[in-house]
């Protein structure tokens, strides 16, 4: 019988390309869903109903979506931020006690301690070094920004659009992001995301994963961190 090999390009960006996949047929799922249940509504309004197209370039749509990424999106900018200086003893989402901080340049391997195969920002000084050795911040942080925005402005225009249905004055984008509505459906995803976070990182001090990365050695001590593991 003769195995299936995949290309090597494939094997080795499995995890991205998985997660890639699942998320466009999840999306896809979702725009499909709520393209159906918004005609139902339509219909029992006895209005026309909506094209699929004009469906998912909408503000109920993309409100939706927004708010969903925005609060994944802080949850991991805060995650990283916070296990530069904080530590869960025990836990492999955390560096052990006693590394807390950013660590020496050695430690990190920038400047004159980068080797020769290190990104070209890695082995420079000055701003370049500060924005590389920072950008993984600086792009999730971009990225909660984006989305907390985008789903602030398309947020006005559907509460515009059923004040207007119930003749109601229209609010301004200032008034609805300080609006009941407003911090109702963002603090809702966001109190989810942290008790997500929290509770992986505790539950990984005593649960395991058989070869995850996320995970210890089935064997290792619960008071041991993943570094001191390896």
């Amino acid at each position: 019988m003769s195995i299936v090999r995949f290309p090597r390009s494939l094997r080795d960006n499995a995890l991205s390309l998985f997660f890639f996949v699942i998320f466009v047929l999840a999306l896809i799922g979702q725009s499909i869903a709520g393209f159906l249940r918004n005609n139902e509504e339509l219909a029992q309004h006895g209005m026309p109903e909506q094209g699929y197209l004009s469906f998912v370039f909408s503000s109920d749509f993309i409100v939706d979506v927004a708010e969903n990424w925005q609060s994944e999106f802080l949850q991991f900018l805060l995650f990283i931020a916070a296990t530069v200086w904080l530590v869960q003893r025990g836990s492999p989402e955390s560096k052990k006690p006693g590394d807390e901080g950013v660590g020496t340049d050695e430690d990190q391997k920038v400047g004159r301690h980068a080797p020769a195969d290190a990104p070209k920002w890695a082995r420079v000084s000055g701003w370049r070094r500060v924005v590389y050795e920072n950008s993984l911040v600086i792009v999730m942080g971009a990225i909660f920004a984006l989305s907390w925005l985008m789903q602030s402005l398309s947020g006005t225009v559907v509460m515009n659009q059923e004040n207007a249905e119930h003749g109601t004055a229209p609010v301004t984008w200032g008034e609805y992001v300080v609006s009941p509505e407003f911090w109702d459906r963002t603090l809702q995803n966001w109190q989810s995301e942290f008790l997500a976070v929290g509770t992986m990182v505790a539950f990984s001090i005593f649960l395991r994963q058989r070869s995850s990365a996320e995970a210890k050695p089935v064997g290792a001590p619960h008071t041991e961190s993943a570094e001191e593991s390896q």
